[in-house]
Order: structure tokens, then sequence, then C-alpha cells
């Protein structure tokens, strides 16, 4: 194939004769000197290993714990990294970037609560023991559809949670504190309880 190229190169050009033999010029012109032995040296992917350097502008341990101490400061125990570099920034103090804050929050662990012993804790919810009727009650209001759209009543209803009694209902127009403490002193005042009690 070389020397067809290379008969035809004359007459043509070696641009067109590579084209008409279906060769990339660049390949042809890799085999002629590699024929010839004018091919550089060829240079290894492999990088030569290197002492590492560090980077110019990475913080040094004395850096990163002076921004670590701001960021458990009692003034910016409760923010984010975010809103710690802005209030900074608006003083005119850069210490990092706030990627660079996260990074050394994560690596002491304090991403989540940097607080010293502030650690939230689970507490159980209220429950309510009665042992017999009228010791305790439960209301809520629900929503029910009206005859138009958008139009809605709400039912008030207060429940005994010893025997699930319904002591008093009512249904109306408008959600409101008002209609729930009427209701609750008719309900007392038919099961004969002081509401004031």
């Amino acid at each position: 194939m070389s020397s067809s190229i290379e008969e035809w190169a004359p007459r043509v050009g070696v641009g067109r004769a590579c084209a008409a033999f279906g060769v990339s010029r660049r390949s042809y012109n890799h085999r002629r000197q590699a024929a010839e032995g004018r091919l550089p040296a060829r240079r290894s992917k492999a990088k030569p290993v290197s002492e590492h350097r560090p980077v110019p502008w990475k913080l040094s341990p004395d850096e990163r714990a002076r921004v670590r101490d701001v960021l458990c400061s009692e003034r910016f125990g409760d923010l984010a990294p975010a809103q710690v570099y802005a209030t900074l920034l608006d003083e005119g103090t850069y210490l990092c970037s706030e990627r660079t804050m996260y990074r050394i929050l994560h690596e002491h662990d304090l991403v989540r609560e940097r607080r010293r012993g502030h650690r939230r804790h689970g507490h159980a919810p209220p429950r309510v023991h009665a042992t017999g009727p009228n010791q305790a009650w439960s209301w809520d209001i629900s929503r029910l559809r009206g005859p138009a759209i958008r139009s809605w009543y709400y039912l008030y209803v207060v429940i005994d949670i010893y025997s699930r009694k319904i002591v008093a209902w009512s249904i109306d127009t408008i959600e409101s504190d008002k209609v729930a403490k009427t209701l609750i002193s008719r309900g007392c005042a038919r099961e004969g309880i002081n509401a004031d009690e």
C-alpha cells in the first residue's frame, strides 16, 4: 500500500494519493518515518515518580485549627458554614472557602452539632391516663366538603377518652376557637362538670 502511495504521490500529491487508497496521511507519514528510522523516541505515558509537593493554597494545621475554633465559637456554634462564611465576608474577613469549612468540620465529626453539651434527646410524648368516665376529654376538628367548590363545613367533636363516648359535637361554617370553647362548655354542662375545675 505504501509503495502505491509513493508511486502516485509525485503525480497527484501525497494527500490525494492517501485519500485514493483510503489511508490517513498521518498513518502514511508515520509508517514512512518508521521505515526510515526517523521516529522520535517514544515517550512513556507513565509519569515519573516524584515526591509529593504540598499544594500552596492548602491551609496549614494551625490555620485549620483556627477555622475550627471560629466555627465552634459561641457566636457561630448555631450557624451553618454558609452563614458563617457570608457573615465573615461582610466583616471583611476571609478564612477559607465554604467547602473547606465543611471539610474541616467533617474531619472532626462536627457537621451536625457543634455546641458543647447540646444534644437533642428524644422525649416521650405526654400520655393521658383515665381510670373512669369524664376524667379526660379529647377534641378535634374535621373539614367536610360543602355543596360548592371551596365551600367547607367544620365538624367539631369532643370525645371522652375512657368510654369513647362523644360528649359534644357541632358543625359550623368557620374554624374558630370560640366555637370550640362554646362546644366544650355545653359538653361540661350536659355531663354535670364544672368547666373551671
